[in-house]
C-alpha cells in the first residue's frame, strides 16, 4: 500500500489534479493544476448536479442545492440591478448562518469581492473595514446592524440587504423577500483567475487589522488541493478512482469570515456535502448535532476539538459516524492528535492544516497514519507550495536548524489591500514571510516552534512558548494555558504562564503542575511565574489567545 505522499504524488501527474511547472509574476518557477477551474463562479456552477442534495442545514431548517442555487441566482441579479458591478466589494457581516453561504456565492457569481467581516467586531471596528475596503453594498444580520447603529447613513452602501433581523426595526430590505425570486439563471459575467475574490482582515492582534486581498486562482488552487487530498484518502479507504460514495455531511465551527471556514464553505459545496452550521459554539450541541445528522466529519480550533470530544465523554455522545476530524488556525498540541488515535482507535483520521489568511489556508499538511504517527509535527507541503526554512539574513538553514518559515506557490495571495508598504515588507521578491519558527527533518516533515514574535529569551536561551503550552496542556488539571515572558532584571525575561483551571478545584495545583512541566523540559524553559484563572483566556474570533491582554496580569 502505497503511503499518502505517495499517492498524492501519483494523482498529480496526470488526470483532474495534474500538476504542471508555470512561472509566477516574481518570475519564479512554480506549479499549478492544469484542469483547476478558471474561477470560483466555475466551481458554483458545478454544483447544479446535486439538484435536491440537502445543502445547508441550521437548526430545523434544510435548504437543497437546487434552492441553493436558485437563491444565489436571485441575489446576484440584486447586486447586479443595484450596480454592483465586476471588482465592487460588497461586506458580508453575519453569524454562521446559510444566509452567508448564499451572499458569499452570490458575489462570486457576478466578480464581486467578497470583505468577510468578523462578527465579533463592535460598531468602529466594523466601520473601519467598510471604509478601508471602500464596500459599495452591505449584507448584514440583525446584530450586525444594530452594531453599526446611527454610522451606516454615512456609509451609504449601493443596497443593504438584512438577514435575521428578528423584530428589531431596521433599514434596508429583507433578504428573505430579496432571495425570493425564481431566478434560475446566474447574470452574465467574465471572471479571470487572477480577479480579486476576497478580502480577509488579520485578527489584528497588534495594530490595526489588514485587508488580505485573495485571487480567484488563490482560493481554487486551495480547493483542488484539498479535493486532491481527500480523494488520496479515499484510494487509502479502498475506493477504486470514480466510485460512488455516500454524501459527505460537515459539521462547520470555524467561522466563515476566517480562512479556515471559508475554506470549509467551498470545500464542502464543491464536495456535494451536507453542511451544517451553528449560531454559537457549544460543545454539547455539537455533539447532538453529530449524531442527529449522523456527521462524518468536523474540525475547528484546537480548544474546539477538545471540548467536543471531552462533551462526548462526559455525555456519552455517540460520534461513532466520524471519519475525520481536523484541527488548525492555533498551534495544536500533540496530547489531542494522540487522543483522537486513542478515542477512536485510529479509526477516525486526523488532519491538521498549516497557513494563514496570506496563504490561501494550508500551505502543508499533516493527516491519518503519518499525523498520528508524528502528532507534533505540521506535515508536508502541499504539492503546489514552495517552503523555505531562513535565517534573519533570509539565507537558508539546514535540517533540524530553526528559522523563519517562508512560503511560495500559487495559493499566496498578491498583499493586503491599499497597503503598499505592508506587501512589500511581507511579499516582497515573491516569498510570504510567516513570521513563524520551524524547522524541517531529514524525512521531509516541518514542524513550528512558535511565533517569531513570540520567543522568550531568557539568559541568551530561546524559550518557544508554544512547546512550553504543549507540556502544560497535557496536565489533568490545565484546561487552557499561555505562556509569554515578561521582564526580569537578571535573565533579561522569565517564563510566565496564565493557566485556566476549573472552578471547583481544590487547594493549589500550581507546584504540581509546574513539576509536570519540570519532568518534560529542560529547566530554563519551566515558567517560574504561574497566574491561575477560572475565567476563559481571551481569544480572537480565529483562536489565538490575546496575550497582550494577559501581559497586565503581570505588569506590577
Amino acid at each position: 500500500m502505497p503511503t499518502r505522499a505517495e499517492l498524492i504524488t501519483a494523482l498529480s501527474r496526470e488526470g483532474t489534479f495534474q500538476i504542471i511547472e508555470s512561472t509566477d509574476a516574481h518570475g519564479l518557477p512554480t506549479r499549478v493544476y492544469s484542469h483547476a477551474p478558471r474561477s470560483l463562479r466555475a466551481v458554483l456552477e458545478a454544483t447544479r448536479a446535486w439538484g435536491d442534495r440537502p445543502f445547508l442545514t441550521y437548526e430545523d431548517e434544510t435548504l437543497s442545492f437546487r434552492d441553493h442555487w436558485r437563491r444565489v441566482a436571485a441575489l446576484a441579479h440584486h447586486l447586479r440591478a443595484s450596480g454592483i458591478a465586476k471588482g465592487d466589494r460588497v461586506a458580508i457581516g453575519m453569524r454562521n448562518y446559510p444566509e452567508w453561504v448564499v451572499s458569499f456565492w452570490a458575489c462570486q457569481a457576478i466578480g464581486a469581492v467578497t470583505v468577510a467581516l468578523n462578527a465579533w467586531w463592535t460598531g468602529p471596528e466594523l466601520v473601519f473595514a467598510l471604509q478601508d475596503s471602500g464596500a459599495s453594498a452591505l449584507l448584514l444580520d440583525g446584530e450586525r446592524l444594530e452594531r453599526l447603529g446611527p454610522e451606516l447613513a454615512r456609509l451609504a452602501p449601493k443596497t443593504l440587504v438584512v438577514a435575521r433581523a428578528g423584530d428589531r426595526p431596521g433599514q434596508g430590505l429583507s433578504f428573505t423577500a430579496v432571495t425570493a425570486g425564481e431566478a434560475d439563471e446566474l447574470p452574465e459575467a467574465e471572471i479571470g483567475p487572477e480577479d480579486f475574490a476576497t478580502i480577509l482582515y488579520t485578527s489584528g492582534t497588534t495594530g490595526r487589522p489588514k485587508g488580505a486581498v485573495a485571487t480567484h486562482a488563490n482560493h481554487v488552487t486551495n480547493l483542488w488541493n484539498s479535493l486532491l487530498g481527500v480523494e488520496a484518502g479515499r484510494r487509502l479507504a479502498g475506493l477504486a478512482p470514480g466510485a460512488e460514495v455516500p454524501q459527505p455531511r460537515a459539521l462547520q465551527t470555524f467561522p466563515f469570515f476566517h480562512i479556515g471556514g471559508m475554506t470549509g464553505l467551498y470545500v464542502n459545496t464543491a464536495l456535494g456535502a451536507q453542511l451544517v452550521v451553528m449560531y454559537r459554539w457549544s460543545a454539547i450541541e455539537a455533539v447532538k448535532l453529530i449524531e442527529r445528522h449522523k456527521l462524518t466529519s468536523a474540525g475547528g480550533v484546537p480548544m474546539v476539538v477538545r471540548q467536543l470530544l471531552e462533551a462526548a465523554a462526559e455525555f456519552g455522545g455517540d460520534l461513532s459516524t466520524l471519519q475525520g476530524l481536523t484541527s488548525g488556525g492555533a498551534s495544536v498540541p500533540p496530547d489531542l492528535i494522540r487522543r483522537i488515535g486513542s478515542d477512536f482507535d485510529a479509526k477516525v483520521a486526523p488532519g491538521n492544516g498549516y497557513g494563514l489568511t496570506e496563504t490561501t489556508s494550508a500551505v502543508i499538511s499533516n493527516s491519518g497514519a503519518e499525523y498520528l504517527a508524528h502528532p507534533d509535527s505540521i506535515g508536508r507541503p502541499m504539492p503546489t507550495a514552495d517552503i523555505r526554512v531562513v535565517d534573519d539574513g533570509g539565507r537558508d538553514v539546514p535540517d533540524g536548524a530553526v528559522g523563519e518559515l517562508w512560503a511560495h506557490g500559487p495559493n499566496i495571495i498578491p498583499g493586503y489591500w491599499d497597503n503598499p508598504d505592508a506587501t512589500e515588507a511581507a511579499f516582497g521578491g515573491g516569498w510570504f514571510r510567516t513570521g513563524d519558527l520551524g524547522y524541517r527533518d531529514p524525512s521531509g516533515l516541518y514542524y513550528v516552534v512558535d511565533r517569531k514574535k513570540d520567543v522568550v529569551i531568557r539568559g541568551g536561551e530561546n524559550v518557544y512558548c508554544a512547546e512550553v503550552e504543549s507540556a502544560m496542556i497535557e496536565h489533568p488539571l490545565v484546561l487552557d494555558v499561555a505562556v509569554l515572558g515578561v521582564p526580569h532584571r537578571e535573565w533579561g525575561e522569565e517564563v510566565a504562564a496564565v493557566v485556566q483551571v476549573a472552578a471547583d478545584g481544590d487547594g493549589d495545583p500550581t507546584p504540581e503542575i509546574v513539576a509536570h512541566v519540570a519532568g518534560k523540559l529542560a529547566r530554563f524553559k519551566v515558567p517560574t511565574t504561574v497566574r491561575l484563572t477560572t475565567e476563559e483566556l481571551p481569544r480572537t474570533a480565529t483562536g489565538k489567545i490575546l496575550k497582550r491582554e494577559l501581559r497586565r496580569l503581570f505588569e506590577a
